[in-house]
């Protein structure tokens, strides 16, 4: 079997293409992602699914997939139903904290069934993110409160949940996306709050909930930290910052290398990923000449990238057992998830 490489790739399509299923067979990434270009129906994506693990010789090589509920979930009905936004989530728990924690649990025991009869194994899931006045909303009900304390309360079940359907949990944006100005999705942003400012506010989720598997980076530049390089690629904000304040020695995967808030071209964005100390490097719009250049900079995963990657995989065992129809039940007394 082919040594795996610090890489998790996207597709085009529903289905391989010849020249994917060649390309994935000589690189062989860690792991795969799925957006809503590459959703169908039941069988497509379960088949999609299998045809990437086949690829690579691993039958659980992990496929990753963004489904928080609100307007971030790639999975809509018929497969799975249209959930709330984590900020819905927040504002029960500021009515009846056990209520909203509950929530958060349930809702993610939820996706974990919808995902594991799929054959998706990851969720990029839960937003630690903080949002404050004046930020982008590219976060906005994405997060579950504004305060710090919520945040990872709300977080720590949502993680749970997965876990406990023997999902991956992936929690994003680490060290903190909440105060940025800008959509990374389009330029970078510079956050420019001190380091106290962000040990206290932006950083604490993430520090309380250090023990998960995974984290995605933020492509963001604190200027506290680091006035030159987004966190993606500041060998400071990881060793100092996620390694160090933060204290997570997890796997740590970087987000999308096709936005636009990275310079460079994409051998050079993986380099710089890579040198900076993160662990996977994460591609997910399918483009081929934009794979095969981030592959031009991929590695072997071995040392501590592996021993993380080892360790997150061990993390997750199988479902709890829970009753799916009672699961749902529950839920609606909370919310009623539209079919």
């Amino acid at each position: 079997m082919t040594e795996s490489q610090t890489l998790i790739l996207g597709c085009s399509g529903k289905s391989l293409t010849r020249d994917e299923r060649t390309f994935y067979r000589n690189e062989c990434p860690w792991g795969f992602i799925l957006f809503a270009r590459n959703v169908g129906e039941a069988e497509q994506i379960r088949d999609l699914v299998a045809d990437m693990r086949d690829c690579v010789g691993r039958e659980d090589a992990p496929v990753f997939i963004d489904q928080e509920g609100g307007r971030v979930q790639r999975l809509r009905p018929p497969l799975a139903p249209n959930y709330p936004a984590a900020g819905a989530l927040g504002a029960l728990y500021r009515d009846d904290e056990e209520a909203g924690l509950r929530a958060a649990w349930l809702l993610s025991r939820l996706h974990a069934f919808d995902l594991r009869r799929y054959g998706v194994s990851a969720d990029c899931l839960p937003v630690l993110d903080v949002p404050v006045d004046g930020a982008s909303d590219v976060i906005g009900q994405r997060a579950y409160d504004r305060e710090p304390k919520i945040v990872a309360a709300m977080g720590r079940a949502a993680a749970q949940g997965l876990m406990d359907g023997g999902v991956l949990p992936v929690m994003k944006h680490i060290p903190g996306h909440g105060r940025a100005t800008a959509d990374t999705h389009f330029e970078l942003p510079t956050v420019t709050a001190s380091l106290k400012e962000l040990l206290d506010h932006d950083f604490a989720p993430f520090r309380a909930l250090n023990d998960l598997p995974i984290a995605m980076t933020a492509h963001v530049i604190y200027s506290a930290v680091d006035p030159r390089n987004p966190a993606t690629t500041s060998g400071k904000v990881v060793e100092e910052i996620i390694r160090g304040e933060i204290g997570f020695d997890g796997l740590l995967v970087s987000d999308d290398t096709s936005m636009k808030a990275l310079s460079g071209d994409f051998p050079t964005k993986a380099a710089s990923i890579l040198a900076a100390g993160v662990d996977l490097v994460l591609h997910c719009n399918g483009v081929m000449e934009e794979m095969a250049a981030v592959a031009s900079r991929a590695k072997p995963l071995e040392g501590m990238a592996l021993a993380r990657a080892e360790r997150a995989m061990a993390s997750v065992r199988d479902s709890d057992g829970s009753d799916e129809a009672e699961i749902r039940a529950e839920f609606a007394q909370y919310f009623e998830a539209n079919a």
